[in-house]
């Protein structure tokens, strides 16, 4: 193994460089190609839990939802399109207001966040935001902080060569992975928002999503507390989305890029 090869001194540098790595953001020690084994483990582990994650199967209603996907990751701003899955799944849960997309781009939306959103860009700005955590790689990123000084160096050590895939394997214990963090969450906001500007739609459709969460939280308290248990919604989100829409000049929405008549169709075919 690589550590029983290595001179002292290099082989401390190199532990001292592991350490200091994994505290900074932005390092990510996975390569996308383990995003996407992750996705694709997630996918089969959503998909044997039925009574957790009920699948909807309404193949009308998903190829409407896949539509808008497809027309994000067109834009030129998405990176890995053609090697990330960016498949939609609905679940048949009116009780949850939420979405999430796991590593490797495979996209869930329940029913409740469905008949939550009032139009199509709205929903089109969720499902983007989705997008630029898978864009962002942001679960890897995360286990890369959490155990990479660890897992590193095992590596450099020669020892655990399995290391990895152990600590995936654990990492997908009830999703835990797809716990965002504000920073996260900010720099989703603003990719979604830049994703959206290369659309039909209108680019701040986010606001409208966390203006009405903000005004039901009390009313549909447990389920919006799902939504963001994963997708922590303070303030100076809300005050960033503003931001973005006057420093961009947008002018007000309209129904040609919201879209509500359309959205309003679409509901119909759901449950």
């Amino acid at each position: 193994m690589l550590g029983k090869y290595l001179p002292e001194q290099l082989l401390g540098l190199l532990v001292g460089a592991v350490l200091s790595l994994s505290g900074c953001a932005d390092v990510n020690i996975f390569p996308p190609s383990e995003d996407v084994r992750l996705g694709a483990a997630l996918d089969r582990e959503i998909r044997s839990n039925p009574r957790q994650y009920p699948v909807l199967q309404n193949e009308a209603a998903r190829r409407y939802v896949q539509s808008l996907v497809d027309r994000i990751v067109s834009t030129p701003e998405i990176r890995y399109r053609g090697k990330f899955a960016y498949q939609v799944t609905l679940l048949y849960d009116d009780q949850t207001v939420n979405a999430f997309c796991t590593p490797g781009g495979y996209i869930y939306v329940y029913t409740g966040l469905l008949k939550f959103v009032d139009n199509e860009a709205t929903l089109a700005a969720v499902l983007a935001h989705e997008i630029a955590h898978a864009e962002r790689r942001h679960a890897t990123e995360r286990m890369t902080k959490a155990l990479g000084a660890q897992l590193l160096m095992d590596i450099v050590l020669g020892n655990r060569p399995d290391r990895i895939a152990e600590l995936a394997a654990n990492l997908l214990t009830g999703l835990a992975l797809l716990a965002n963090s504000r920073r996260d969450e900010a720099e989703a906001d603003d990719d979604a928002f830049r994703y959206l500007r290369r659309t039909p739609w209108y680019p701040g459709a986010l606001i409208f999503f966390f203006e009405k969460l903000t005004q039901q939280r009390q009313s549909r308290f447990a389920a919006i507390e799902r939504l963001l248990s994963t997708h922590p919604l303070p303030e100076d989100r809300i005050q960033a989305m503003r931001k973005r829409i006057q420093e961009a000049a947008l002018p007000p929405p309209s129904e040609q890029n919201l879209r509500s008549q359309p959205y309003r169709d679409f509901l119909r075919l759901l449950p």
